[in-house]
């Protein structure tokens, strides 16, 4: 009898079911049927970027919705596209595809947490996530905020207000909490630069990424605080400001400034070059004498900033996770100081999925190694290909990424490992500064020797030169070189761009014939003589190259002339 009573039910329901739909299909509701599926279409809505399809396969009925999200590979966010499939057939079950990784498939947790604790209810049967393209890694949590829009939208919990205007196509992104707040993401100005180049219409994002998100002109920034306020704003019960950023420049605004290092001036003058022209330097000297102090004033002189080199160093610091949360644009030059215990991976980037290092976090700004000789030989050589190419690239099995990583090197070291140079013999020094291989050193531009500060200059009453004066120089050096030469700096000039702009004459082609000669200069080494002559005739406010200024570039090749002969160094030290 209990059979045949579940049979009864059975065909009951197929009844019921056939009977619904051919109801369906009498009053003309029914839009379309797919005979492969066996499904008959209800209703195919397409607004706000979301597309919800209901279908109807044998009397159960089924919807399908899907909202844009993104994904980051390197600093470029590529699209990625949630689709929901909620079905009334089935136990309740939730599945995620995809291939997500082990925070992307903790995240349908999150979401059906978040989703009860805001006052909406999961749907009952079967519910299908599916994060396209499948063949494209899924990490983070940046998407629980479209999976949950997608889940409250298929089950008919989000709807659009009467009269409510739309936003067009969107792109959402964000973390879930338990309680349903949103939580920041990396990447937010990546993700609206994805809708700007794809032609979305807003971007829907938490509240913290807004600034830097809101960086990006023509796109609407939609900053929501948490689901229910998400969930308020699409449908039109609330209205989104919009928000716009402020775009300015400003000076880096060192803690130390350059009058308190007395004794130094040539050491100044130096850095002054570097700052002027972009050029890497490396400071040699005993311990004490003032290096580190005069590094880490260097940022104060360096020009602003423009609004193309402050997107891109966002976005390295937006992906990184580095950026504060509630931080619009960086306008100040990032200055980065590594510890010499740091690995390779954190110097240049890596991971499996790979993330910026520091020479790419110092993109634009300055990469301070102190105590450069005590780093491992395999961090610096690392460093060969940023010094010399401006970028990084990293390959791993799941792909590759490049990374900008123009960084303004400052390196210093002591002369030897005891740190002092008068005491130290001649093979200590060499043993020491050989921790530094030559294609490293013939990628710096400048080598400055740091002397020690005698007493009468620490204890004198001349003012030592300040930061304002040194960038008031550089300023108008640099203001002379982008007038000449456009935005690329002096340092970065290669093949007929140097040439036109470092002619030399007579006299300073002999000056650099006889240095090539004795010193035994590289190719490299004698455009780097050039350059930098170049931006020492912009400090000067000279329109040519003048043998001066070939000859303080040469001087400035400190570590040349140590190797083949030893002599700058080494006078006065035990043989």
């Amino acid at each position: 009898m209990i059979f045949w009573r579940a049979v009864l039910r059975v065909m009951m329901r197929r009844n019921m079911g056939q009977r619904n739909t051919d109801e369906i299909a009498a009053s003309g509701g029914v839009q379309g049927a797919d005979s492969r599926r066996g499904a008959d279409v209800l209703a195919a809505v397409a607004s706000d970027g979301e597309r919800r399809v209901e279908m109807v396969h044998g009397g159960v009925r089924a919807t399908h919705t899907s909202v844009f999200g993104f994904a980051l590979r390197g600093i470029d966010a590529v699209p990625c596209e949630i689709e929901v499939d909620v079905s009334g057939q089935g136990l309740p079950r939730t599945t995620l595809t995809g291939l997500p990784d082990a925070s992307v498939r903790e995240a349908v947790e999150r979401v059906q947490t978040a989703v009860a604790n805001t006052g909406f209810a999961w749907p009952g049967g079967r519910v299908a996530i599916n994060l396209a393209p499948a063949d494209l890694r899924k990490e983070g949590p940046a998407f629980d905020v479209p999976m949950a829009l997608s889940v409250l939208i298929a089950s008919g919990a989000l709807k659009r207000k009467k009269g409510a205007r739309g936003f067009g196509r969107l792109l959402a992104a964000g973390e879930l909490a338990l309680d349903g707040r949103i939580r920041p993401i990396r990447g937010a100005i990546c993700m609206a630069i994805l809708a700007k180049e794809l032609g979305f219409d807003a971007v829907l994002l938490p509240t913290e990424n807004a600034a830097e998100a809101s960086a990006v002109q023509g796109i609407r920034i939609l900053a929501a605080s948490s689901l229910a306020h998400a969930v308020a704003i699409l449908s039109g019960a609330q209205d989104a400001p919009a928000l716009q950023e402020k775009i300015s420049v400003a000076h880096e605004i060192a803690s130390i400034d350059f009058s308190r290092v007395r004794g130094q001036e040539a050491a100044k003058r130096a850095l002054c070059v570097a700052a002027a022209g972009g050029h890497n330097v490396l400071l040699i000297g005993p311990a004490g004498s003032g290096k580190t102090l005069m590094a880490r004033a260097l940022p104060g002189i360096l020009p602003p900033l423009d609004l193309a080199s402050s997107m891109e160093v966002t976005r390295i610091h937006s992906c990184a996770g580095v950026l504060p949360p509630g931080e619009g644009l960086m306008r100040a030059r990032p200055v980065r100081c590594p510890h010499h215990t740091a690995s390779t991976a954190a110097m240049v980037g890596g991971g499996s999925n790979p993330r910026p290092g520091e020479v790419s976090l110092a993109h634009e700004g300055v990469l301070f190694l102190d105590e450069v000789a005590e780093f491992p030989r395999s961090v610096l050589e690392a460093l060969r290909e940023p010094l010399e190419d401006g970028f990084v690239t990293v390959s791993r099995a799941r792909g590759t990424a490049r990374f900008p990583a123009r960084a303004l090197l400052i390196a210093a070291m002591n002369p030897t490992a005891r740190g002092d140079m008068g005491q130290g013999s001649r093979r200590a020094v060499e043993q020491y500064l050989s921790r530094l291989s030559g294609p490293v050193i013939d990628r710096i531009d400048l080598h400055v020797e740091v002397r020690a500060v005698s007493f009468a200059a620490l204890s004198g009453t001349r003012a030592a030169t300040s930061t304002a004066e040194l960038r008031e120089k550089v300023l108008v050096a640099r203001a002379r070189a982008v007038h000449r030469q456009g935005e690329t700096p002096n340092a970065r000039l290669v093949g007929g761009a140097l040439d036109r702009v470092a002619v030399l004459d007579d006299e300073s082609r002999s000056i650099v014939q006889q240095a090539m000669t004795e010193l035994g200069l590289s190719a490299r080494a004698y455009d780097k003589i050039r350059r930098v002559a170049r931006t020492i005739a912009d400090l000067d406010g000279a329109e040519l190259i003048r043998a001066q200024d070939i000859a303080e570039a040469v001087q400035y090749r400190i570590l040349d002339r140590f190797r083949p002969n030893s002599e700058p160094l080494m006078a006065g030290m035990e043989i």
